[in-house]
C-alpha cells in the first residue's frame, strides 16, 4: 500500500470519527424502552420454561454457527485466503453460535441485565462482518488490522448503553453495517463469486427487524400459535445459513465486476432483446399486409 492510499484511509477513520462524535453531541440520548422486553407471546408450553417459544427458536443459531466454525478450520473447506479472513469468519460464526446461548438467555427473563448478554454476541457479528467486507472489497490488509478495533468497539457500545442507558453508538453498530453491507454487496466489485448470497442474508435480516417490530400483530394474525418475536430468531439465522452457503460456493472472481454494473449490463441486453423482438413483429406483419394486398 503506497503512502497516498494510507493517508487516504487514516482520512476516511477520521471522518468517520469525527462524524459519530458530532452526532453524539447534537442528538440527544436514546434511554431502553422497558416495553422492549413485552413480549406477544409469554406461554410457558413444555418443560417449564417461560417464554418457550422465544427461548428454543434460538436453537438454529446454535447449528448454524458451529457447523460454520468447524468448517472454516476443517480440511480448509470454506478456502479462506488469508488470516484475515480466517479469524473474521471464525469470530462471525463464534458470534452466532454465542447468540444461541446469549439470546435464550435473555428470553428466560427478559430485563435490561439479561438483554447485554443478548446483544453482545450480536455485536461481535455485526462487527466481524465489517471486518470481513473491508478485507474483500476495500483492502485486505486494512481489513485485518480493523477487526480487533470493531469488535472491541461494538462490545464498548453494549457496555455504554449498561451504563449510561444510552442506545446510540449500539445503533450505530448495528444499523451501519445494514446499511453498508447491501450497499457495498452492489457497488464495489467482490474478490468472490457469488455475491449475491449477500443480499439474500440481508433481505432474511430486514424480514427479520420487520418481524420483530410487527411482534404482537403476528401474534394476533396466527391466532396466538406464533409471535413476530419467535420468526424474527429463524429468519435471522438464515443470515449465517446464506453466508455459509456462499463460503461454500464460492471461487476467486477472475473478472471483479460489481453487481451493479452486472445488472447494467442485464437491462441492456433484456432492452435490446425486446427491441429486436419487435423488429421482427412488425417485419413479419409488413410482410403479411404485402402479401394480402397482391393477391
Amino acid at each position: 500500500m503506497d503512502d497516498g492510499s494510507r493517508s487516504k484511509k487514516w482520512v476516511a477513520w477520521a471522518v468517520a470519527a469525527a462524524i459519530f462524535v458530532v452526532l453524539m453531541i447534537v442528538t440527544p440520548a436514546i434511554p431502553q424502552n422497558e416495553d422492549y422486553h413485552d413480549f406477544a407471546d409469554q406461554r410457558t408450553l413444555f418443560l417449564g420454561i417461560p417464554n418457550t417459544l422465544n427461548v428454543i427458536s434460538n436453537i438454529p443459531f446454535f447449528f448454524v454457527g458451529v457447523a460454520g466454525l468447524i468448517l472454516c478450520h476443517y480440511k480448509d473447506y470454506f478456502r479462506l485466503s488469508s488470516q484475515g479472513e480466517l479469524w473474521s469468519w471464525s469470530l462471525f460464526f463464534a458470534g452466532v453460535t454465542a447468540v444461541a446461548f446469549g439470546s435464550s438467555y435473555y428470553h428466560l427473563n427478559p430485563n435490561d441485565a439479561t438483554l447485554v448478554w443478548d446483544r453482545l454476541p450480536m455485536t461481535i457479528a455485526f462487527t466481524s462482518i465489517m471486518a470481513i467486507f473491508i478485507i474483500e472489497r476495500v483492502d485486505e490488509r486494512a481489513g485485518a488490522k480493523s477487526l480487533a478495533p470493531l469488535v472491541i468497539a461494538g462490545a464498548l457500545s453494549i457496555l455504554y448503553w449498561s451504563y449510561f442507558d444510552d442506545l446510540r453508538p449500539y445503533a450505530v453498530v448495528q444499523f451501519v453495517p445494514c446499511i453498508a453491507i447491501p450497499v457495498m454487496a452492489i457497488v464495489i466489485p467482490p474478490m468472490y463469486t457469488h455475491s449475491s448470497y449477500w443480499l439474500w442474508a440481508a433481505g432474511f435480516y430486514l424480514l427479520a427487524k420487520v418481524e420483530e417490530a410487527a411482534d404482537k400483530p403476528i401474534y394476533k394474525w396466527t391466532h396466538e400459535i406464533v409471535s413476530g418475536h419467535t420468526l424474527k430468531h429463524l429468519c435471522a439465522a438464515m443470515v449465517p445459513v446464506f453466508l455459509a452457503l456462499m463460503l461454500a460456493k464460492r471461487t476467486i472472481e477472475p473478472e471483479r465486476v460489481s453487481l451493479l454494473h452486472k445488472w447494467k449490463v442485464k437491462l441492456i441486453t433484456v432492452r435490446e432483446s425486446r427491441s429486436k423482438d419487435g423488429n421482427a413483429i412488425d417485419v413479419n406483419c409488413n410482410y403479411a399486409v404485402v402479401s394480402t394486398s397482391e393477391q
